[in-house]
């Protein structure tokens, strides 16, 4: 998963990159190579930032709930009660697919953006953990929990 964000970095470096410098082609500085600094330097700030997102990113099943710990400069501890979960996903985006990677997203009952991702597994792992929570989630609440 490192690799993968790593590349949306470098996706995102080259994109702001070449916007810069079209816009400073038509500037009266007309100085467009600042967009390939950059470039450079967001890339390199991402690298680092994704390298940092993938030591502090886990999770763990409990006995009755999902925690999930992340953040660089602001940890996260996020504890999803297997009775709130609603529904579960395995989602594969392009670039996931060529790494051969996927993200179990699980939706739980609650406020706007009450969903929590887990990312960087197989394909196979995130269709077990599927299953799995769906398991834990009708065993906490009952037939009608997913």
């Amino acid at each position: 998963m490192q690799v993968v964000w790593i590349l949306q970095g470098a996706v995102s470096a080259t994109v702001l990159g070449f916007i810069i410098a079209v816009a400073l082609v038509f500037a009266p500085v007309g100085a467009p190579w600042m967009g390939a600094v950059v470039s450079v330097a967001v890339f390199l700030l991402s690298s680092v930032f994704a390298i940092l997102r993938y030591r502090v990113w886990s999770y763990q099943l409990r006995t009755d709930s999902l925690l999930l710990q992340r953040g660089v400069l602001t940890r996260v501890s996020t504890v999803a009660p297997y009775v709130r979960i609603q529904h579960v996903d395995v989602r594969r985006g392009p670039t996931e697919r060529a790494f051969g990677l996927a993200t179990t997203v699980v939706y739980t009952a609650g406020s706007r953006g009450a969903d929590v991702s887990i990312p960087g597994l197989t394909p196979e792992r995130a269709n077990d953990l599927q299953t799995r929570l769906k398991s834990l989630a009708i065993a906490a609440e009952g037939e009608d929990a997913v």
